[in-house]
């Protein structure tokens, strides 16, 4: 049986990933998450960074890490600072559409590693003030990438999404199936024996 190791300690992650039927086990490393790039090439780095970190502790093993952004108009929205940032951001989203990004990185036993991404649109409705300040009270979203959780209360305020819901949690399954395919990962015969 190929042994896989989830890059984080999320449950959200952890959850999606449970979706699949696989068997992992976590390991959740601690890396510099400053970057500068672009939002898409920043979710490649930092889901690269944490997958590597964790591979040099799990030899033998297959790697997956994962980083989420948010970002509007090209300015990145990372985890709030304060709750103050938080309400900042949700007024910033409100009546707008906005980009997830996921990067995805997998590290095969033998060293290779795959890195892709998933951008997401999410459309959110006109927030009241209040319902903001309301929701930041609640502490949901104060360690959370653009100060929102979909699978949460802010989960009302979302009129549309093209692309991945599961990116917008924090991992696009979609992504994740392919760049496992490819790096040699039996995932079916990993589905098998897990049901």
């Amino acid at each position: 049986m190929a042994s896989l190791v989830l890059a984080s300690c999320s449950p959200r992650r952890s959850e999606l990933l449970h979706r699949l039927g696989l068997s992992f086990r976590t390991d959740a490393p601690d890396v510099d998450e400053r970057c500068s790039l672009p939002a898409a090439e920043t979710v490649c780095e930092l889901s690269r960074r944490k997958a590597l970190a964790c591979a040099g502790r799990n030899p033998g093993s297959y790697i997956l890490g994962s980083d989420t952004l948010v970002a509007l108009e090209d300015q990145i929205l990372g985890k709030p600072a304060d709750p103050e940032d938080a309400v900042r951001m949700l007024q910033l989203l409100s009546g707008r559409t906005h980009q997830v990004y996921t990067g995805v990185t997998v590290i095969s036993p033998d060293g290779s590693i795959m890195t892709d991404y998933d951008r997401t649109d999410v459309t959110f409705t006109s927030v009241p003030e209040e319902e903001i300040l309301s929701y930041v009270r609640s502490g949901e979203p104060l360690d959370k990438a653009g100060s929102y959780a979909l699978q949460g209360r802010a989960g009302m305020w979302i009129a549309g999404i093209s692309g991945s819901e599961s990116s917008v949690i924090g991992l696009p399954l979609y992504l994740v199936r392919s760049l496992l395919i490819r790096s040699g990962f039996p995932l079916l015969q990993e589905i098998d024996l897990n049901q």
